[in-house]
């Protein structure tokens, strides 16, 4: 069923760290999976207040009980909403509802009330509000041969609020951790239900019962009380269970991570029917927390009804997950699952990636973990100085990282301006006083003419714009940058081997699409300004774009090459760059073009994968590069 399996297809073809200000996006784990609860952003750099945003729908469930899908939706929006540490807790959440329903149609319009009534009653016990949404009411499709489809009436409800601290918020991924077990917490106060369920539906059937909330005050009591174990760090992994039942939240909370395997028993549920147990949708949640009395002793002082359910299973040969009930024991194979979960993604993948790149996203599934390797002098730190040198953004009309590259520059001690096109077209820049040139990045002139072409336009057809480029490249105590779309700029304005007569080129990913993820990067020995002291890493980085594979018509010693992605194949090389080059340099080591995004991972709570290990860094290795930069300037002037 597609409402329960994989959506790599949708989520890996948009950009998922735009600004740099993304806490939370759809995937998660070493394996990068789209599995998070829920999406959240910073509200700054700082990496600490932020607004999260959920969603929900029951479209099954409201097609027998409108009411209950429309009470369904609103509880997995908060069940997913629930893992992020709220300002103001659940009175600071805000939904949203799009009701989309076939009205006209007979008895259509009264399930539709019944259906607005019990969403607004509902939201009204809650004490929370839903002061904006929209209606697609005329979903109904009719053919010339007289033939009718309806679309099943639901409500998406999205769910808002104000976070307190991006860098608490809870993934599902489960924490290697021996002395800890995994708890049940029931939201819905009702019976175990299987109307409406993806395992009435996989049975071609819709069921008559369904689950609903039974006890909205306990509701309330269930989700402050995972918020108040929140923002005490006291959970280490959570997730929702909603579509496909407890079995495939379970099942979920592997699939991330290629070493972590469970011993699931659930004789202590109440409910006596291990098929209701595994697959019925009633609201809850499921929590990993250190085994500790202490926490177990709140949840009871607070009434909430959790079970014990499980703990990690020491099983280092084959990643599994084991399962009791009584005197029954059933046995799963994470990886052959994990593999069946994906496949409705693979054969969606074929329509927009074409069967040969599909296949290789399908295959590589679980065999690329991001793991790293940091320099072990690094400590998470960067001291604090004066700003003397002076950077310079330059931007063109689509640029649109600009705004974390100026704060990247800024922390690592940098003066930063910003500088226009048309500041230099026209005369008002002429970069003389820049030290380090940056060109981030966008899509520029909305790419029309090809990455960055009509940016590369810009300096070459415009006098003023084309000598202030010439007369700081002349320059011998500069430096400069290119990412993403700079990079394209760079490589478009031959700035980086003037010399070769057969010049690198940015050509289409080799999907011939969009490709968005954090992909594993390793620092080559290289001479670098900027790069340099980090040869020996492996780390941890965004890439976003469409035309992003280098091509490198000459041998590979013809080229400097720093970072090259850790592995070869696609989709961790995504783009089929030539010798897995993920960025380029000049032969003095001055000026620096790569495609990955480090603007937008200086800090951990920027990575979707960052190591336990180093809860103490204030940023990531990354930074590094930047305050390189700076030094060098510094020694140089210094030096004149």
């Amino acid at each position: 069923l597609e409402s329960v399996a994989c959506k790599d297809w949708l989520t890996n073809k948009v950009d998922r760290s735009v600004t740099g200000k993304v806490a939370a996006q759809q995937c998660c784990g070493s394996l990068q999976l789209p599995l998070q609860n829920l999406g959240a952003v910073a509200i700054d750099f700082k990496g600490e207040k932020g607004i999260a945003v959920s969603m929900g729908h029951a479209p099954a469930v409201a097609l027998i009980n409108p009411a209950h899908g429309s009470m369904l939706s609103i509880a997995e929006a908060l069940t997913n909403a629930v893992w992020a540490p709220y300002t103001h807790g659940l009175k600071g959440i805000s939904l949203s509802a799009n009701w989309m329903w076939p009205c006209k149609n007979k008895g259509e319009d009264a399930r539709l009330y019944k259906a607005v009534e019990a969403a607004s009653d509902f939201a009204c016990r809650l004490g929370i509000n839903i002061p904006t949404g929209k209606d697609s009411l005329s979903m109904t499709q009719k053919y010339p041969d007289g033939n009718v489809v309806y679309s099943p009436g639901t409500v998406i409800i999205s769910a808002v609020g104000e976070v307190e601290d991006v860098k608490k918020i809870v993934s599902p991924v489960l924490q290697n951790e021996s002395d800890t077990i995994l708890l049940y917490i029931d939201f819905s106060s009702d019976t175990l239900k299987l109307g409406g369920s993806a395992y009435a539906q996989i049975n071609n059937s819709l069921g008559k019962e369904t689950p609903c909330i039974k006890d909205s005050a306990y509701f309330i009591k269930a989700f402050n009380t995972v918020q108040y174990l929140i923002k005490h760090k006291k959970i280490l992994a959570g997730h929702d269970v909603s579509t496909g039942g407890m079995i495939t939240t379970l099942l979920e909370m592997c699939f991330v991570s290629p070493d972590v395997s469970l011993h699931v028993d659930v004789s202590i549920m109440p409910d006596k029917q291990l098929t209701k147990i595994l697959f019925a949708e009633n609201p809850a949640v499921i929590i990993q927390i250190e085994k500790d009395d202490k926490i177990l002793e709140y949840l009871r002082k607070e009434g909430i009804r959790f079970y014990e359910i499980a703990s990690l299973l020491n099983q280092k040969t084959k990643q599994g997950m084991e399962l009791v009930f009584k005197n029954k024991l059933l046995s799963f194979d994470i990886e052959e699952y994990r593999k069946i979960w994906f496949e409705t993604s693979y054969l969606l993948d074929c329509k927009q990636s074409g069967e040969e790149k599909a296949k290789e996203r399908f295959d590589k599934l679980g065999k690329q973990p991001l793991h790293y390797v940091f320099n072990s002098k690094f400590n998470g730190k960067i001291q604090k100085q004066e700003r003397c040198i002076q950077a310079a953004i330059v931007r063109e009309q689509g640029t649109n990282g600009d705004r974390e590259m100026a704060y990247s520059l800024y922390v690592a001690g940098f003066k930063v301006k910003d500088v226009h096109i048309s500041d230099l077209i026209e005369g008002r820049e002429n970069l003389k006083e820049v030290s380090m040139l940056v060109f981030p990045g966008g899509f520029a002139n909305s790419d029309v003419l090809g990455s960055a072409k009509g940016w590369a336009g810009a300096f070459i057809y415009n006098e003023k714009a084309n000598k202030a480029l010439k007369d700081f490249y002349e320059r011998n105590d500069t430096l400069s940058l290119g990412v993403c779309n700079g990079c394209q700029l760079m490589v478009e304005l031959g700035l980086l081997y003037p010399d070769h007569s057969l010049r690198p080129k940015m050509l289409h990913n080799e999907s011939h699409k969009f490709e968005s993820a954090f992909v594993n990067v390793d620092i080559k020995p290289n001479h670098s300004v900027m790069l340099s002291s980090l040869a020996g890493s492996r780390l941890g980085i965004w890439v976003a774009h469409g035309e992003g594979k280098f091509d490198l018509p000459l041998s590979e010693d013809n080229y400097f090459i720093p970072m090259k992605y850790s592995y070869s194949d696609y989709p961790a090389n995504p783009n089929g760059s030539a010798f897995d080059a993920a960025a380029i340099c000049s032969p003095d080591g001055r000026h620096l073009a790569m495609m990955p995004h480090l603007e937008r991972a200086i800090f951990p709570w920027q990575w979707p994968y960052y190591p336990k290990k180093r809860k103490s860094d204030l940023f990531s290795p990354w930074i590094k590069a930047f305050v390189n930069a700076r030094l060098w300037i510094e020694k140089t002037k210094g030096n004149r």
